[in-house]
């Protein structure tokens, strides 16, 4: 059949790429960001008790009225600041269905969209997709700042949106309020879209504060904010997140939403609702991540890897310049194969594939499995 690829450059991810050789070599699996660890037995018994109580059919288009409201009161109590339930907040299949539903949405043919990169994954080609421009902003290891003067210059009558991640995946670092400031200095009196990936934002260490964009009044007038159930609670697999933004901007996203998903997981719904009346379910995951970080590089800290602690997120990045001078996909390959442990190369997040000789370790994992991937980190 003849026909032309909508994204000719794009194969398989580096996700599926680096679990499918830690499978096949056995290794310690610290690439995909995802736990090894349970949910909580309290939070699977709750899914389990509304699948009995009949709620297995669709849910609203938008989301259960009740998640919605516990969603609504987890920004009020977190950050005082407040989303409509009933116009102003969408439950979603997971967090990149929402980024993807945004983009959808918004971006048309020739629009230019900034995001910074080491970026993940599912921004580029989702703005492909809908004939968007994509204009990199790179930022560099180990401390991944912004130059702000530099995404100002970038910015063009053709500007449509601004893609931001913090707490950033891969690299761990976090917007700083004056880094939000500027944003919303420079998006002021425009009419450029911020899409504000949240998914991390209850890992944050060391006291750093997460500045979600809902805090800062104009900038939270024109932004979405997409966050995952899936990362907070360790269930990756359960696909469910939601998406929150101004109720002009959220009835364009609903006309995509309803017609991609139209509705997600019902007994889930109901489940989340209930669960996150612990306001403590959440609040304690710093806490709990940092120790597993602290573990982790404590575990290393007599290896040849150089590292930061990272300030969020569970993933921590180490350069390897004083063990090889390999590519970081080559390197990444090797340990799979010849040493049982996986991880993934940072250079794919990079703009023309910047490659700082550093890989990206998930720590979302139980204390020994952590244990075991250190003890073959410190004999590299």
């Amino acid at each position: 059949m003849n026909f032309t690829s909508k994204l000719p450059n794009v194969g398989t991810t580096i996700f599926t790429v680096m679990s499918s050789l830690a499978k096949e070599h056995n290794a310690i699996n610290l690439s995909q960001g995802f736990p090894n660890f349970e949910s909580d037995s309290k939070l699977i018994k709750l899914v389990n008790d509304a699948m009995k109580s009949g709620y297995n059919q669709y849910a609203p288009m938008m989301g259960s009225l009740e998640l919605r409201e516990a969603i609504a009161d987890k920004f009020q109590n977190l950050y005082n600041s407040s989303y409509k339930p009933e116009s102003e907040i969408v439950v979603t299949a997971g967090a990149t269905q929402a980024i993807f539903t945004i983009i959808s949405a918004f971006i048309k043919q020739n629009d230019e969209v900034i995001i910074f990169t080491p970026a993940y994954d599912c921004y580029k080609p989702s703005l492909e997709l809908q004939g968007g421009k994509v204009i990199p902003v790179q930022l560099h290891y180990p401390d991944y700042k912004v130059d702000w003067n530099l995404v100002e210059n970038k910015i063009s009558t053709k500007t449509k949106m601004i893609i931001i991640n913090s707490p950033q995946n891969p690299s761990g670092t976090v917007f700083s309020k004056k880094d939000m400031l500027t944003l919303e200095k420079i998006t002021n009196n425009t009419d450029i879209i911020v899409l504000s990936d949240e998914v991390y934002e209850h890992m944050v260490f060391d006291g750093v504060k997460h500045q979600s964009a809902c805090l800062f009044t104009e900038l939270k007038k024109r932004t979405f904010i997409t966050a995952s159930f899936g990362k907070t609670f360790h269930n990756t697999g359960w696909k469910m997140g939601y998406c929150c933004g101004p109720e002009e901007l959220m009835i364009e996203f609903i006309k995509v939403h309803q017609f991609n998903v139209f509705a997600v997981n019902h007994p889930m719904q109901i489940a989340l609702a209930k669960y996150l009346e612990e306001p403590s379910h959440y609040n304690d995951l710093s806490s709990f991540y940092q120790q597993k970080r602290d573990l982790f590089l404590e575990s290393i800290s007599n290896s040849k890897f150089k590292f930061k602690p990272t300030q969020a997120t569970y993933f921590q990045t180490l350069e390897y310049t004083a063990i090889s001078d390999e590519s970081d996909v080559d390197f990444a390959k090797r340990l799979t194969k010849e040493n049982g442990i996986a991880s993934i190369p940072l250079s794919v997040f990079n703009e023309n594939h910047l490659d700082f000789k550093a890989l990206r370790f998930c720590f979302a994992k139980t204390d020994k499995t952590l244990l075991q991937a250190a003890d073959i980190l410190n004999k590299l």
